[in-house]
């Protein structure tokens, strides 16, 4: 049953792309554009946002462009989650915004965009309004993400894990637990709620797990606690990094050592933390934290459909 409805969920969305990505020539896949399968007809994106209950990811981009422009494109907008989230959970739609006639200049001038403004990434309902407040200079993936956030949560749409977990996120701090096996503290420490992500290394002649940790959401003391519960901290460094030194990368996650990781798109590292702690024993949540795409990698890898 699963495979019937993971074969109908890809036959839905290749219809749906192909209605609104009909016009796409390949001047729109230039580098300023990234990897996303774009639409160009205006109407039809609008038309696809309603059926399928999704809000509009309007870019308006310089095609061609200067070098900010090309950078975006191969960097933002071709990182493998941010071209999932925007093909999955919205209407993509591109406007050239250095077009001096034809259907891109009249959206430019009804949505009163300035030409040549690099890139501008505006956030529509099925009735073409805008669903958060436009804004400019919006460039990093951390910042693309988090406004991709905003506007799912505009529309009332759920946001996927993975596309929070790449927006702007709260300081970290650092603690390092010295232990009789890093590969364990890797393991149990990064189960806990609230760590970032763990790293086997050496710190006065100990094997030690370093841990980096959201102190908004984990109190230090509690974070100690686990630790020691778990048996890994027989010693704890505070202020870790003046004589740390990082395990070869042999010695890294290897709780997931041979799976092949890098076949997986886009891998972040707080993902690979999860994956790490989890999967061998808890694979449910550790999957919880991969995008659908992520999944399916991660299962031809394994062979677990």
């Amino acid at each position: 049953m699963k495979s019937l409805w993971t074969t109908v969920a890809l036959v839905v969305g290749l219809a749906v792309t192909a209605t609104v990505g009909k016009n796409a020539t390949e001047r729109d896949q230039a580098i300023e554009v990234g990897e996303v399968n774009w639409g160009r007809d205006f109407a039809a994106a609008l038309a696809a946002g309603k059926a399928a209950g999704k809000p509009l990811f309007l870019l308006f981009q310089e095609v061609p462009g200067c070098a900010g422009c090309k950078n975006f494109g191969g960097e933002v907008l071709s990182h493998p989650l941010i071209v999932e989230a925007i093909e999955d959970e919205f209407v993509p739609m591109l406007v050239h915004n250095n077009a001096s006639a034809g259907a891109d200049l009249e959206i430019l001038k009804r949505y009163r965009e300035p030409a040549w403004n690099y890139q501008v990434i505006r956030f529509l309902n099925s009735a073409g309004e805008d669903l958060i407040p436009r804004r400019d200079r919006v460039w990093s993936l951390e910042a693309v993400a988090g406004r991709m956030v905003e506007a799912l949560e505009a529309s009332g749409r759920e946001v996927p894990a993975y596309l929070r977990a790449l927006g702007p996120q709260p300081k970290t701090a650092e603690i390092a637990f010295a232990m009789p096996c890093f590969w364990t503290g890797e393991c149990e420490l990064g189960k806990i709620e609230g760590v970032v992500s763990t790293e086997a290394g050496w710190l006065d002649g100990r094997e030690v797990t370093l841990v980096r940790y959201l102190p908004s959401e984990l109190d230090l003391e509690k974070l100690s606690a686990r630790a020691a519960a778990a048996n890994c901290a027989d010693e704890v460094y505070r202020s870790p990094r003046k004589h740390y030194k990082a395990a070869k990368p042999s010695d890294q996650a290897r709780q997931i050592r041979g799976l092949r990781l890098e076949s997986i798109p886009g891998l972040t590292e707080f993902q690979r933390t999860k994956l790490n702690a989890f999967f061998r024993s808890e694979p449910a949540k550790a999957k919880a934290w991969l995008s659908p795409r992520q999944r399916l990698a991660l299962a031809r890898l394994v062979g677990n459909p």
